[in-house]
């Protein structure tokens, strides 16, 4: 017995969309791409600006109707910062903006797939699964290379002017778990992939 199988053919309007798609994602990952070649060029520059250094406590006086008010962080450029500080400093920017590079480079790969109706092609479900572990190592890594810096910002502070002893935070994170929600949920498209690319190999031996 002989079955055959037919395939619709995207009509141009599909294509235009999917192209705009995967036009925009590859825009976004050349900014992406910029904004680390711009990390890299602030971490070798002669000062270096620390941002979102908490207080530990610096009381403000509160405006009218306020119960209470507070500074919260502060930002100190240092004029010769050590290289574990920038390179910190560099890899808070650098990872986010390499797992923006991956998940745009895997929306242009499904796009241009869609666009030649072969969306399932091999190898797309281990890329998957790459991105989804880059989302994560670089959302979480990026955070934690921040509080890292930061840290080691204060702690050279209080070194070179013992004034400065608690007024910032010695270590804080504010942890985000977002890069983990969408690293599981490009791991879940990966696994989608990989059950569709098995199905369109069968389909394909039926014809």
């Amino acid at each position: 017995m002989t079955t055959s199988t037919t395939t619709r053919p995207l009509s141009r309007g599909d294509r235009i969309a999917l192209g705009i798609i995967a036009t925009g994602a590859a825009a976004v990952a050349i900014i992406a791409l910029a904004a680390i070649v711009i990390a890299a060029v602030d971490a070798v520059g002669r000062t270096v600006t620390v941002t979102n250094l908490s207080f530990v406590d610096a009381p403000l006086a509160p405006p009218t109707g306020a119960a209470s008010a507070r500074y919260e962080s502060a930002a100190v450029t240092l004029a010769a910062a050590p290289a574990s500080i920038r390179s910190m400093l560099f890899l808070e920017g650098a990872l986010p903006a390499l797992a923006t590079i991956g998940t745009c480079a895997i929306a242009v790969w499904l796009g241009l797939g869609l666009i030649r109706s072969r969306p399932f092609t091999r190898g797309a479900d281990a890329a998957l699964f790459a991105v989804a572990s880059i989302v994560m190592a670089g959302g979480i890594g990026g955070q934690v290379a921040g509080a890292v810096g930061r840290a080691e910002t204060t702690a050279l502070l209080e070194r070179t002017n013992p004034a400065m002893e608690g007024i910032f935070s010695t270590f804080l994170l504010n942890l985000d778990l977002a890069p983990v929600g969408w690293g599981f949920t490009l791991a879940l498209v990966g696994g989608v992939v990989g059950v569709g690319r098995r199905l369109q190999r069968d389909t394909e031996g039926l014809v």
